[in-house]
């Protein structure tokens, strides 16, 4: 059975936005990234934009209301339904049970979590060059070290959540892009 409905967990820099354009040209299903609606949302100067781009900008998480929104708006969407990708979205238990009813009331079901793991210095690392190619303002080294204590409190609790669940499937994210996806196909065949 091929999976089409997964999501991509790992902290900031790890890769899964990356991997995830991967399995989403790979299984022809979409990729959602709330990241990315957000800053577009932000970009737009939308309602749902200024009132992330505060908490964005100090590497904090955006409320829970306000990223529960955009992503069941997304998974509503005509080409989710035959799967989707999900590429920073759940980020606390709270968005996984807010998830989890999403998901019963469109009558389907998460397949699959890849947990990537990356050494945080490694991590730090790959967000400072990121931002001095793109200057993103969110990306310096202050913000970014927020950013891992905030995933590892509010984020990394997710690994066990989906764990108990029987879907998590944990890929080694160090490594160039090429490896690391073929590490992720090798897990999605287990």
């Amino acid at each position: 059975m091929t999976v089409t409905r997964l999501l991509l967990l790992g902290p900031p820099g790890s890769g899964k936005g990356t991997q995830a354009e991967i399995l989403a040209r790979r299984l022809g299903i979409p990729q959602i990234a709330t990241g990315d609606m957000l800053r577009a949302a932000v970009d737009a100067g939308s309602a749902v934009g200024r009132q992330a781009q505060g908490f964005m900008d100090r590497g904090e998480l955006v409320p829970d209301d306000v990223v529960i929104g955009v992503a069941e708006a997304r998974l509503m969407e005509p080409d989710a339904v035959k799967g989707f990708i999900l590429d920073g979205f759940p980020r606390t238990p709270a968005q996984a049970e807010a998830l989890d009813a999403m998901l019963e009331r469109l009558r389907v079901s998460l397949e699959c979590c890849l947990a990537l793991h990356v050494d945080e210095e490694e991590l730090v690392a790959r967000l400072l060059r990121r931002a001095q190619i793109e200057g993103r303002s969110d990306d310096n080294e202050q913000t970014i070290r927020t950013r891992m204590q905030v995933y590892r409190e509010k984020t990394q609790p997710l690994v066990d959540y989906y764990d108990r669940r029987g879907v998590l499937r944990e890929v080694e994210g160090d490594g160039d892009i090429g490896e690391v996806a073929s590490r992720i196909e090798e897990a999605l065949r287990r």
